[in-house]
Order: C-alpha cells, then sequence, then structure tokens
C-alpha cells in the first residue's frame, strides 16, 4: 500500500484489556512525519465520537532551548516567536 502525505489508516486493536487502552491504532504521515495514531470511541452529550492521540513514530529530542526539536524550520520560527 502507498503511503500519501497527510493520511493515514486506522485499525481495531485486536490487543485492547484496560479501559484506557486505544479502540483503534494505526498511522499517519503528516508534512512528512510519521505519526502513531490511537482512537478512543466515547460518549458525548451530542452521541458517540472519537477521540484521537498523535505521537511521532521517531521520538523527538529536546533542542538545547529545553523545548523538543522537530526541524530547522519548525525551531527558527519558535526561536523568533
Amino acid at each position: 500500500m502507498e503511503k500519501k502525505d497527510n493520511s493515514g489508516a486506522l485499525f481495531n486493536n485486536e490487543k485492547r484489556e484496560k479501559e484506557t487502552h486505544p479502540h483503534y491504532q494505526g498511522k499517519a504521515t503528516i508534512n512528512g512525519v510519521e505519526y502513531y495514531v490511537s482512537s478512543w470511541i466515547k460518549e458525548g452529550k451530542n452521541g458517540k465520537f472519537q477521540s484521537l492521540s498523535f505521537k511521532p513514530v521517531q521520538e523527538v529530542k529536546p533542542a538545547a532551548s529545553g523545548r523538543p526539536s522537530y526541524n530547522k524550520e519548525f525551531d527558527d520560527f519558535l526561536n523568533n516567536i
């Protein structure tokens, strides 16, 4: 399957053992960065919805500034705000 930027897929979490474990898991690529995606089905006042969590596949290391370092362009942007 070809990976397209700004897309991903979720699959039923067959290993779900606790209520805190996600119902669905998968991966997505956003702006060339690959993320793990987790999804929980929740109940709200307007009915069921999915809550999502994204975590970079490659761990982000803190920069000298103490903030996470993502890429040079983004780091330069953060340093100028």
